[in-house]
């Protein structure tokens, strides 16, 4: 049997599985804490600041709202595509408000562009600068708590036995402002620890509430990301990998994840009667980096952005007057040098549904 035919059959397989586990496995609703991978329109929402990112603008949006919606890509979000799976509304901003043409009643999202881990104390202490704008994990857990007051009007665990927890993905910004602040990388590599425990905290306490299915995604590679290789290239050809992504910033990811995940295992032994998951974001993007699926020529440069070798130039962001989109995004891996395109968010979904969706609790009504 061919590459290809084997590659074709076991995706084919994937998929019945993927549905059975979906139908078999009853899930009403879905909460989503995080940062710009997974907003679907907080950020925009978010005081004036917010409203006049680029988020908030044309050409965001292009491909599937055809308008901007808030989230930082042509189309749609992996947490669209989760949603669809499960056969549930795509999930409604928690800044929109309950109102009628706003539901919660399959879940909110509670995750806001440029979000971190941690409080902006913690940058504060370092001499970092964050945006007025973050919404830390403790400020989105706050949300979901007041909304948890207001629509669960009995025990909390009921309420949520059959929900799905995306617990992020977040942390990739409390690394990027140590990064683009010009901060030694042994410096940021200690701030780990503390990004990981409230990662970590925040799965303990939506758990406590009564979650018995949680999903804890980790980072990306973030070498292959053409923001970072724009940003700190290296003349050393050996310092990049077969596929032309920064090897020492994959590995800064790397031990993120393998922490998280150590982390996480702690987690299954506190609480054993709840299916805690590891969403593999850095394979799941290894994955369509090497897929036949988008153009390899193109495969480190942003879709819509200028300059350079990448694609990308941080003084003239996507959406800045002046600055080109490409003609088919669907050639392209990266949106604008920092996010995803919606076919590149939907084969990693393809990737990371199954796997969560086979090891999540069955709980019926």
């Amino acid at each position: 049997m061919s590459t290809t035919k084997a590659l074709s059959l076991f995706v084919f397989l994937l998929f019945v599985s993927l549905v059975h586990a979906s139908d078999q496995c009853p899930i009403n609703s879905i909460y989503q804490f995080g940062d710009s991978i997974a907003d679907t329109g907080n950020l925009i929402r978010n005081g004036p600041v917010g409203a006049r990112s680029h988020a908030a603008n044309y050409p965001y949006g292009q491909t599937y709202f055809h308008r901007a919606t808030g989230r930082l890509s042509n189309g749609q979000l992996m947490i669209d595509y989760l949603a669809r799976r499960l056969h549930l509304p795509l999930l409604n901003p928690y800044l929109n408000g309950n109102t009628t043409s706003s539901s919660f009643k399959n879940g909110v999202n509670f995750a806001v562009s440029g979000s971190t881990a941690l409080n902006s104390s913690f940058f504060a202490a370092r001499g970092l600068h964050v945006p007025a704008t973050n919404t830390p994990l403790s400020t989105q857990l706050a949300w979901f708590k007041s909304h948890l007051r207001s629509t669960c009007h009995g025990s909390s665990s009921d309420c949520l036995k059959q929900s799905l927890f995306m617990v992020g993905e977040i942390g990739g910004n409390d690394y990027n402002y140590g990064f683009f602040q010009g901060k030694p990388m042994e410096e940021i590599r200690s701030y780990i620890p503390h990004v990981v425990g409230a990662i970590t905290a925040a799965a303990r306490e939506v758990i406590r509430a009564g979650a018995v299915n949680v999903v804890v995604p980790g980072n990306f590679p973030v070498g292959c990301f053409p923001i970072y290789l724009a940003s700190f290239p290296v003349k050393d050809p050996k310092a990049y990998d077969d596929k032309g992504c920064l090897k020492h910033l994959n590995e800064f990811a790397m031990d993120h994840n393998n922490q998280l995940q150590e982390a996480i295992a702690s987690l299954r032994k506190e609480f054993p009667g709840v299916a805690i998951v590891y969403g593999d974001y850095y394979n799941a993007f290894q994955y369509i980096l090497r897929s036949e699926r988008f153009d390899k020529s193109v495969a480190l440069k942003s879709c819509c952005g200028i300059g350079g070798a990448y694609n990308y130039d941080g003084k003239r962001p996507c959406g800045g007057a002046g600055v080109p989109v490409c003609q088919n995004p669907d050639k392209f891996i990266s949106w604008d040098g920092v996010h995803l395109t919606q076919k590149a968010y939907r084969f990693m979904s393809n990737f990371l549904n199954y796997q969560i969706l086979s090891q999540i609790k069955c709980i019926r009504p």
